[in-house]
């Protein structure tokens, strides 16, 4: 198998693609490969992964783990369509408080690696979709916080109007509050 890896505009998000194989019974992907990784220049190794299902409209995030508990992240869409949103929240990045959108989906079998110190979100275009989550550390519930998904300050492009969101994430901080005690240097 060959990986790719495509820059974004922020330091160190990637969009991943692999190659598959496809006939008419179907097709075949090796979605993950520590050597083959490696070799492209992401040196991984994951300790959990999360399968997720949310219903159109849905929109999760935006979410991070601060610096107690701080995780390296693989996502892919495996049914549906969705949007991903990757925030950085790194205080001295360049790039510090810009976002990156793409549109993962079961039929472009993109992946995206986000390092350490971003938010994400996603929401689903689709009647559903379902994700999957590799992490290079568990979750830790204590360590995990969110942004408000549509903080002024961020200018997020949302391909939606009214998502379905958890009360946890409408009570997320603004940007302006995570600025002041920032996780991420």
């Amino acid at each position: 198998m060959k990986t790719r890896l495509t820059k974004t505009p922020l330091k160190g998000l990637l969009i991943i693609e692999v190659d598959y194989f496809k006939d008419d019974r179907g097709f075949l992907i090796e979605s993950w490969n520590k050597e083959d990784f490696k070799k492209s220049g992401l040196d991984l190794t994951f300790s959990q992964e999360v399968h997720s299902k949310s219903k159109n409209k849905t929109l999760r995030g935006l979410h991070y783990q601060d610096a107690a508990a701080p995780v390296e992240k693989l996502v892919r869409c495996i049914q549906g369509n969705i949007f991903f949103v990757a925030v950085d929240i790194r205080k001295k990045s360049s790039t510090f408080g810009k976002w990156y959108g793409v549109e993962l989906t079961a039929e472009n079998k993109k992946q995206l690696y986000v390092p350490i110190g971003f938010a994400v979100g996603f929401t689903v275009l689709t009647d559903f979709a379902e994700m999957l989550y590799k992490f290079t550390k568990p979750y830790e519930r204590s360590s995990d916080k969110v942004i408000l998904w549509n903080d002024t300050n961020l200018n997020i492009k949302w391909p939606i109007t009214d998502p379905v969101l958890s009360n946890r994430d409408r009570k997320g901080i603004s940007f302006m509050e995570y600025k002041k005690n920032p996780s991420f240097l």
